[in-house]
Protein backbone atom coordinates (compact mmCIF):
# COMPACT_ATOMS: atom_id res chain seq x y z
CA UNK A 1 0.00 0.00 0.00
CA UNK A 2 2.10 2.98 -1.26
CA UNK A 3 2.10 6.32 1.31
CA UNK A 4 2.67 9.53 -0.95
CA UNK A 5 3.51 12.88 0.09
CA UNK A 6 4.31 13.32 3.56
CA UNK A 7 5.36 9.86 3.82
CA UNK A 8 6.24 9.44 7.11
CA UNK A 9 3.21 11.63 8.71
CA UNK A 10 1.16 9.55 6.74
CA UNK A 11 3.09 5.80 7.65
CA UNK A 12 2.90 7.42 11.58
CA UNK A 13 -0.81 7.71 11.39
CA UNK A 14 -1.15 4.76 9.46
CA UNK A 15 0.00 2.23 11.75
CA UNK A 16 -0.92 4.53 15.07
CA UNK A 17 -5.11 3.61 13.47
CA UNK A 18 -4.45 0.14 12.91
CA UNK A 19 -3.02 -0.28 16.26
CA UNK A 20 -5.61 1.01 18.14
CA UNK A 21 -8.57 1.05 16.53
CA UNK A 22 -10.70 -2.46 15.97
CA UNK A 23 -12.27 -3.10 13.03
CA UNK A 24 -15.84 -4.04 13.25
CA UNK A 25 -17.43 -6.92 14.98
CA UNK A 26 -19.04 -10.00 12.94
CA UNK A 27 -21.00 -12.61 14.15
CA UNK A 28 -20.31 -15.62 12.17
CA UNK A 29 -21.93 -19.42 13.01
CA UNK A 30 -19.10 -21.07 13.66
CA UNK A 31 -18.18 -18.60 16.35
CA UNK A 32 -22.06 -18.04 17.71
CA UNK A 33 -21.93 -21.79 18.33
CA UNK A 34 -18.55 -21.52 19.99
CA UNK A 35 -19.42 -18.73 22.88
CA UNK A 36 -23.08 -20.42 23.27
CA UNK A 37 -21.26 -23.65 24.13
CA UNK A 38 -18.79 -22.01 26.18
CA UNK A 39 -21.26 -20.06 27.80
CA UNK A 40 -23.48 -22.98 28.46
CA UNK A 41 -20.65 -24.65 30.59
CA UNK A 42 -19.99 -21.54 32.43
CA UNK A 43 -23.45 -21.75 33.65
CA UNK A 44 -24.94 -19.04 36.05
CA UNK A 45 -24.79 -15.16 36.09
CA UNK A 46 -20.97 -15.40 34.81
CA UNK A 47 -22.13 -17.69 31.72
CA UNK A 48 -25.55 -15.45 30.83
CA UNK A 49 -23.16 -12.31 30.91
CA UNK A 50 -20.31 -14.15 28.64
CA UNK A 51 -23.09 -15.64 26.43
CA UNK A 52 -23.72 -12.04 25.62
CA UNK A 53 -20.31 -11.53 23.55
CA UNK A 54 -22.33 -12.75 20.52
CA UNK A 55 -24.85 -9.69 20.59
CA UNK A 56 -22.99 -6.82 18.71
CA UNK A 57 -24.26 -4.09 21.14
CA UNK A 58 -22.08 -5.74 23.84
CA UNK A 59 -19.23 -7.59 22.54
CA UNK A 60 -16.67 -4.96 23.12
CA UNK A 61 -17.74 -4.22 26.63
CA UNK A 62 -17.69 -8.00 26.94
CA UNK A 63 -13.93 -8.36 25.89
CA UNK A 64 -13.31 -5.35 28.21
CA UNK A 65 -14.28 -6.70 31.21
CA UNK A 66 -12.21 -10.26 30.51
CA UNK A 67 -9.23 -8.19 29.92
CA UNK A 68 -6.22 -10.46 29.03
CA UNK A 69 -8.43 -13.43 28.83
CA UNK A 70 -10.40 -12.00 26.37
CA UNK A 71 -7.41 -10.70 23.69
CA UNK A 72 -7.64 -14.51 22.13
CA UNK A 73 -11.00 -13.58 21.29
CA UNK A 74 -10.38 -10.37 19.26
CA UNK A 75 -9.54 -12.22 16.14
CA UNK A 76 -12.84 -14.43 16.31
CA UNK A 77 -15.21 -11.51 16.39
CA UNK A 78 -13.54 -9.07 13.82
CA UNK A 79 -11.33 -9.12 10.55
CA UNK A 80 -7.91 -8.52 11.68
CA UNK A 81 -4.88 -6.40 9.56
CA UNK A 82 -0.84 -6.36 11.38
CA UNK A 83 1.64 -4.21 9.62
CA UNK A 84 4.28 -6.73 8.75
CA UNK A 85 6.59 -5.37 6.48
CA UNK A 86 7.66 -1.74 5.65
CA UNK A 87 9.85 -0.17 2.74
CA UNK A 88 11.32 3.47 2.29
CA UNK A 89 14.16 5.84 1.70
CA UNK A 90 17.73 4.66 0.74
CA UNK A 91 19.60 6.92 2.44
CA UNK A 92 19.61 8.90 5.63
CA UNK A 93 19.97 11.97 5.08
CA UNK A 94 16.73 11.75 1.51
CA UNK A 95 13.29 11.84 2.88
CA UNK A 96 11.48 9.74 0.83
CA UNK A 97 8.13 10.72 -0.58
CA UNK A 98 7.00 7.38 -0.86
CA UNK A 99 6.48 4.07 1.45
CA UNK A 100 5.36 0.85 1.29
CA UNK A 101 3.62 -0.70 3.93
CA UNK A 102 2.76 -4.66 3.82
CA UNK A 103 0.30 -5.84 5.94
CA UNK A 104 -0.77 -9.39 7.09
CA UNK A 105 -5.01 -9.34 6.93
CA UNK A 106 -6.94 -12.27 8.25
CA UNK A 107 -10.45 -12.70 7.77
CA UNK A 108 -13.81 -14.26 9.20
CA UNK A 109 -15.39 -16.93 7.15
CA UNK A 110 -17.44 -16.05 4.51
CA UNK A 111 -15.81 -12.54 4.36
CA UNK A 112 -13.54 -11.45 0.99
CA UNK A 113 -10.66 -8.96 0.53
CA UNK A 114 -13.39 -6.40 -0.74
CA UNK A 115 -14.76 -6.85 2.65
CA UNK A 116 -11.35 -5.90 4.66
CA UNK A 117 -10.59 -3.24 2.23
CA UNK A 118 -13.98 -1.37 3.02
CA UNK A 119 -13.12 -1.30 6.50
CA UNK A 120 -10.03 0.11 6.43
CA UNK A 121 -11.07 2.73 4.54
CA UNK A 122 -13.54 3.48 6.85
CA UNK A 123 -10.77 3.31 9.48
CA UNK A 124 -8.17 5.01 7.94
CA UNK A 125 -9.49 7.64 5.95
CA UNK A 126 -8.47 7.75 2.15
CA UNK A 127 -4.99 9.35 2.77
CA UNK A 128 -2.97 5.75 1.38
CA UNK A 129 -3.74 3.43 -1.68
CA UNK A 130 -4.57 0.18 -0.53
CA UNK A 131 -3.95 -3.10 -2.85
CA UNK A 132 -4.76 -6.37 -2.54
CA UNK A 133 -1.74 -8.46 -2.91
CA UNK A 134 -2.72 -11.96 -2.37
CA UNK A 135 -5.41 -13.47 -1.35
CA UNK A 136 -5.74 -17.47 -0.42
CA UNK A 137 -9.64 -18.01 0.00
CA UNK A 138 -10.72 -20.56 2.90
CA UNK A 139 -14.01 -23.05 2.85
CA UNK A 140 -17.17 -21.22 3.44
CA UNK A 141 -18.46 -23.42 5.77
CA UNK A 142 -17.12 -26.48 7.74
CA UNK A 143 -17.93 -29.83 7.21
CA UNK A 144 -19.02 -30.89 11.56
CA UNK A 145 -19.86 -34.69 10.84
CA UNK A 146 -16.95 -35.51 12.43
CA UNK A 147 -17.31 -33.86 15.44
CA UNK A 148 -19.42 -36.48 17.57
CA UNK A 149 -16.92 -38.52 17.51
CA UNK A 150 -14.12 -36.67 18.61
CA UNK A 151 -16.19 -35.05 21.34
CA UNK A 152 -17.14 -38.73 22.47
CA UNK A 153 -13.09 -38.89 22.15
CA UNK A 154 -12.48 -36.33 24.59
CA UNK A 155 -15.43 -37.35 27.19
CA UNK A 156 -14.40 -40.87 27.51
CA UNK A 157 -10.75 -40.09 27.82
CA UNK A 158 -11.48 -36.76 30.39
CA UNK A 159 -14.99 -37.48 32.52
CA UNK A 160 -14.86 -33.31 32.68
CA UNK A 161 -14.02 -32.44 29.54
CA UNK A 162 -16.59 -29.74 27.24
CA UNK A 163 -15.59 -30.49 23.86
CA UNK A 164 -16.32 -27.14 21.76
CA UNK A 165 -16.31 -26.12 18.10
CA UNK A 166 -13.33 -23.43 17.82
CA UNK A 167 -12.39 -20.92 15.37
CA UNK A 168 -8.37 -20.62 15.30
CA UNK A 169 -7.26 -17.19 14.36
CA UNK A 170 -4.05 -18.14 12.68
CA UNK A 171 -3.66 -19.95 9.41
CA UNK A 172 -2.73 -23.93 9.07
CA UNK A 173 -1.99 -26.36 6.67
CA UNK A 174 -5.72 -27.14 6.69
CA UNK A 175 -6.60 -24.22 3.80
CA UNK A 176 -4.67 -26.25 1.22
CA UNK A 177 -6.39 -29.40 1.75
CA UNK A 178 -9.73 -27.72 1.58
CA UNK A 179 -8.77 -26.51 -1.74
CA UNK A 180 -8.84 -30.56 -2.43
CA UNK A 181 -12.07 -30.96 -0.81
CA UNK A 182 -10.48 -32.33 2.09
CA UNK A 183 -12.32 -31.14 5.46
CA UNK A 184 -9.16 -30.77 8.13
CA UNK A 185 -10.26 -31.22 12.04
CA UNK A 186 -7.79 -29.86 14.42
CA UNK A 187 -7.85 -32.33 16.85
CA UNK A 188 -4.83 -32.41 18.81
CA UNK A 189 -5.88 -33.28 22.61
CA UNK A 190 -3.97 -32.10 25.45
CA UNK A 191 -4.68 -32.32 29.04
CA UNK A 192 -2.53 -29.47 30.95
CA UNK A 193 -2.33 -28.91 34.66
CA UNK A 194 -4.68 -25.73 35.82
CA UNK A 195 -1.49 -23.30 35.96
CA UNK A 196 0.20 -23.68 32.33
CA UNK A 197 -0.32 -21.29 30.23
CA UNK A 198 -0.54 -22.39 27.09
CA UNK A 199 -1.06 -19.68 24.57
CA UNK A 200 2.39 -18.23 25.86
CA UNK A 201 4.66 -21.00 24.70
CA UNK A 202 3.26 -21.05 21.22
CA UNK A 203 6.42 -20.13 19.08
CA UNK A 204 8.43 -19.02 22.04
CA UNK A 205 12.01 -19.33 23.00
CA UNK A 206 10.63 -22.21 25.64
CA UNK A 207 7.97 -23.76 23.56
CA UNK A 208 7.49 -27.34 25.30
CA UNK A 209 4.19 -29.31 26.61
CA UNK A 210 4.19 -31.95 29.79
CA UNK A 211 4.99 -35.06 28.44
CA UNK A 212 1.90 -36.03 30.37
CA UNK A 213 -0.34 -34.00 27.58
CA UNK A 214 1.61 -35.86 24.93
CA UNK A 215 0.40 -39.10 26.16
CA UNK A 216 -3.21 -37.65 26.38
CA UNK A 217 -3.05 -36.60 22.96
CA UNK A 218 -1.56 -39.61 21.78
CA UNK A 219 -3.88 -42.16 23.21
CA UNK A 220 -6.95 -39.97 22.44
CA UNK A 221 -5.60 -39.74 18.37
CA UNK A 222 -5.42 -43.61 18.86
CA UNK A 223 -8.52 -44.10 19.88
CA UNK A 224 -10.02 -42.11 16.69
CA UNK A 225 -7.66 -44.33 14.36
CA UNK A 226 -9.06 -47.44 16.01
CA UNK A 227 -13.35 -45.45 15.61
CA UNK A 228 -12.98 -43.94 12.37
CA UNK A 229 -14.10 -46.40 9.41
CA UNK A 230 -13.97 -43.78 6.64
Amino acid sequence: MPVRGEAMAKLARFLKNIDEKRLPIHITPVTKQMFKDIASAIGGLKGLVFSQIVNPIFSNLILKLLGKKGEIYQPLLRNTVSATILRGGDAINVIPNEISVKTDGRLLPGFGPENLLSELVDLIGDEVKLEVIRFDRGPLAPDMELFDILADILRDADSEAIPVPLLLSSATDAQSFSKLGIQTYGFLPMKFPADFNFSAKIHGADERIPVEALDFGANAIYRLMSRYKG
